[in-house]
C-alpha cells in the first residue's frame, strides 16, 4: 500500500465529496468486473485516499490511491 500525504487526502476529499458522478478509467484488479468506462456515485474517500463507490453495476469497489483510477463526470 502507498502512502498518501495530508494534501492529497484533503484534495481527494474536496474534488470527490460523497454523490459525485464518476467513470472508470483503469483499474488493476484482475477480479473485477469493472471495465474503463463503467460509472458509479462516490460514497466518500477514507484516510488511505480509497475513492469508495457505488457503481451502477452493482458493485462497490473502492479506486486504491495510486493504483486505480477515476474522473469526474457530469450527467
Amino acid at each position: 500500500m502507498k502512502e498518501i500525504h495530508i494534501e492529497i487526502l484533503e484534495r481527494l476529499k474536496k474534488e470527490f465529496p460523497s454523490g459525485t458522478r464518476v467513470a472508470l478509467v483503469k483499474m488493476d484488479d484482475p477480479y473485477s468486473t469493472l471495465k474503463a468506462g463503467d460509472k458509479g456515485t462516490v460514497t466518500g474517500v477514507d484516510d488511505i485516499g480509497t475513492i469508495h463507490v457505488n457503481w451502477d453495476k452493482g458493485s462497490s469497489l473502492g479506486i486504491a490511491f495510486g493504483e486505480d483510477i477515476c474522473r469526474k463526470i457530469t450527467e
